[in-house]
């Protein structure tokens, strides 16, 4: 029997104290990478707090890896600034699915803890963050902190879902109401 078709939704919330990369503010938007998928947000113009609440979507293969995020500013005649990036390493997401599915966790259950996990140096959370079964989807909740700037922070949500074969997947940026 086939394994199931697992695919990861990233909700990239927001971002705090973002840097200035014009004049007085940016124009910040966000590259996430799994693998060789790719999808990105809109820009939020003249805002160092934007709030995005979009919706990316990608398949889960393995060897799981790292998602990866960039910020950027764009700009509309030159290249656009880099605002810093961050990582989010799957690995406590994906244990969490498999502990989910071995002590055989339903959606009547409301929602369950399964793990937290710390920041330290092997990752970039900003906060502690757990990760708990929501009507049957495993979700992280996560600040991050970005990487090779001054200050900034992303907030993301992410769910590890269960597909069907049969159900036709959005894979790349969709807008979350």
């Amino acid at each position: 029997m086939d394994e199931p078709l697992r695919l990861l939704k990233v909700i990239v919330v927001q971002g705090k104290r973002l840097v200035i990369r014009d004049f007085k503010s940016s124009d910040p938007y966000v590259v996430v990478k799994l693998g060789n998928q790719t999808a990105k947000t809109r820009v939020i113009h003249c805002s160092l707090n934007p709030v995005w609440n979009e919706e990316l979507n990608f398949t889960l293969t393995e060897p799981l890896g790292l998602l990866n995020l960039e910020v950027f500013d764009k700009d509309f005649l030159k290249a656009d600034d880099k605002m810093g990036n961050s990582y989010l390493n799957l690995q406590p997401l994906m244990s969490a699915s498999r502990l989910r599915d071995i002590l055989k966790v339903s959606s009547a259950s409301g929602e369950t803890a399964l793990r937290k996990v710390t920041p330290d140096s092997e990752n970039c959370l900003a906060r502690e963050s757990s990760i708990n079964c929501v009507n049957g989807e495993v979700v992280q909740n996560v600040w991050l902190r970005l990487r090779g700037v001054e200050s900034g922070e992303l907030q993301l949500t992410v769910k590890s879902v269960v597909g069907d074969d049969d159900e036709e997947w959005e894979v790349g940026p969709s807008v979350r109401a």
